[in-house]
């Protein structure tokens, strides 16, 4: 049979010519070849050498022999589709859940936290939670205006920020604050500012306003927290003794109370002495020379007869007389009458069997050197001129600073300097 009349299947390499010609023909339309090329491989003459040097290589599988397992059979090795990237075995912040997220929140510093609230809307929503905010340091932060708005608005429970800088506060919340415990004492803040805190507080149990400038709106506001249980005004000035009589009558529950050294008259003395609530336990009522009488101390001893400490420093009006008063005093346990300096030395010797449970006296500035040696031989289990300083309804006392702490609870977030 001629060759040009063989079946088709029988001719030599013409099925991978038709083949590669079909695919050159897909190529070309793909992507623009030489032209040369091209027309080329659209002609029927075209060699199949020349058809295959510009075809894409065959895949040729790859023999691979295994180890132990495959002694003596082969096998092949193929590539397989590419799949779809599996996830990863770790867990990414986005999938964590809001609650496990505040967890960790609540043991980060106060500025890292206000860092990473700038990472995502998601971050910044977390970062003010007021599950975070309940307690919170700013002491000594200068400028603290912005701050203390925010804090506040989110919800602060426990606040501490003394001996701090508050310039004039543009407050905006209408609704009560959650403030139970606060620390105020020895900044500076406007009494405008002061005003606009005070006003919307209702829960108020600690507070403490030592060395500010007060107001009668200040004052009048202190008696809608019906739940004040310690309360420091020493060293305040600025409001009359009608806005405080009002507000000692409201506030029935305070157990301690610091109202020493404020800038009173004759009337402001009175007018603690004939309101201040009978559950007090704890009073220091020192620093008013010519303004404490011996009536005054008849009539607290009267209204107030569970006290187990008792400050009346620095009142030169009281003498010896006055310990049959105070006798009354069954649970008296601290008593001071530093500079009371009527009062004689040899008096001082009958207190211990006069106050028989009695464990503190400070009588500094009446009994020094040898009289002082003497007075501790005669009072063997009284401890004599140990306190320098009160404690009383302080938030921290001077003697025992216990770094951001306030009345024993421990401030979460606090600002470092």
């Amino acid at each position: 049979m001629p060759k040009h009349s063989m079946p088709l299947q029988n001719l030599p390499c013409l099925s991978l010519q038709g083949s590669m010609l079909s695919q050159s023909k897909k190529i070309n339309k793909r992507k623009s070849r030489d032209c040369c090329l091209s027309e080329g491989l659209d002609m029927e003459c075209t060699p199949t050498e020349f058809i295959q040097q510009w075809s894409p290589h065959h895949k040729h599988q790859r023999l691979i022999s295994k180890g132990k397992e495959n002694n003596s059979n082969q096998f092949v090795l193929a590539r397989r589709s590419r799949r779809k990237k599996e996830s990863t075995s770790c867990i990414s912040w986005d999938h964590l859940p809001d609650e496990l997220l505040l967890r960790i929140l609540f043991y980060i510093p106060l500025q890292d936290l206000l860092s990473m609230s700038i990472v995502c809307k998601r971050w910044h929503r977390l970062a003010f939670d007021e599950s975070l905010w309940h307690s919170v340091d700013l002491e000594g932060l200068t400028q603290m205006g912005p701050a203390l708005q925010q804090v506040l608005k989110n919800g602060v429970r426990m606040l501490r920020c003394p001996r701090s800088f508050v310039e004039e506060l543009h407050f905006t919340v209408t609704g009560p604050l959650q403030i139970v415990r606060m620390d105020l004492s020895s900044s500076i803040i406007p009494t405008s500012s002061l005003e606009s805190i005070i006003c919307h507080c209702r829960l108020l149990e600690y507070l403490s306003l030592e060395g500010l400038q007060l107001s009668d709106t200040i004052i009048s506001s202190l008696s809608m927290n019906p739940n004040l249980l310690q309360l420091n005004l020493s060293g305040c000035s600025g409001f009359s003794a009608p806005p405080l009589a009002d507000m000692l009558k409201s506030c029935t529950r305070i157990e301690q109370l610091n109202i020493s050294w404020c800038d009173f008259n004759n009337n402001h003395v009175k007018s603690v002495v004939n309101n201040v609530s009978s559950s007090v336990t704890h009073l220091n009522l020192s620093g008013y020379r010519e303004s404490l009488t011996l009536d005054d101390v008849k009539v607290l001893v009267t209204r107030c007869s569970h006290i187990q400490a008792l400050d009346l420093s620095d009142s030169t009006l009281l003498m010896a007389d006055s310990f049959p008063v105070l006798k009354q005093l069954k649970d008296l346990l601290h008593l001071s009458l530093s500079r009371c300096y009527h009062i004689h030395l040899a008096a001082l010797t009958d207190l211990g069997t006069t106050f028989p449970m009695l464990s503190l006296l400070d009588v500094f500035g009446i009994v020094n050197g040898s009289h002082l040696s003497s007075l501790k031989k005669e009072m063997p289990r009284v401890s004599i001129n140990s306190r320098p300083f009160s404690s009383i309804a302080r938030p921290t006392p001077v003697t025992r600073p216990i770094g951001n702490f306030m009345w024993n609870k421990k401030c979460q977030l606090r600002f470092k300097v």
